[in-house]
């Protein structure tokens, strides 16, 4: 299963989670990317440490645009959206007809503070990310049906 996190500026969230995936995920049928509708074109540095301490490769932490997938060789199977907020006006949203999940997590960039408190929220974000991304792994998809599996997700992204 293709997996693509989508968040406004694909910088701190969706690549954390598309990092997690690639490491949890490695051993079973999941492939993960991230992009964004508006992105920064720098991933955040706290971001970055947490993705190669997961072994994920350097070259690949980059922010990319969600129309490089749109249209893509790569057909992406799920949509997850990570913005803190499903009514955030910047939440991307992505054309097609994948599955698609929401999975609001507090955006990091955003904490002001010393290195030790950006560095907390930077953390937290991710045990939020992990704990989302191993329910999903569990999950027997191909077992479920259409609702059951949107069902499933639709949990997922309520688990803190």
């Amino acid at each position: 299963m293709n997996v693509l996190f989508l968040c406004t500026g694909n910088s701190a969230r969706s690549i954390i989670a598309e990092a997690l995936l690639a490491k949890l995920g490695s051993a079973s049928e999941f492939h993960s990317f991230s992009a964004g509708s508006h992105p920064s074109g720098q991933v955040q540095p706290y971001a970055a440490a947490i993705a190669l301490e997961l072994g994920f490769p350097a070259h690949k932490l980059r922010s990319k645009s969600q129309h490089e997938f749109e249209t893509g060789p790569t057909s992406i199977d799920l949509v997850v959206t990570v913005c803190g907020n499903a009514n955030e006006h910047a939440c991307p949203y992505f054309p097609g007809t994948p599955l698609r999940a929401h999975w609001g997590v507090d955006d990091p960039v955003k904490v002001e503070g010393d290195d030790a408190t950006r560095r907390a929220a930077y953390r937290e974000a991710y045990a939020v990310l992990r704990r989302r991304i191993e329910a999903l792994i569990a999950l027997p998809l191909a077992q479920l049906s259409a609702a059951e599996q949107q069902a499933a997700l639709d949990h997922i992204g309520e688990l803190a």
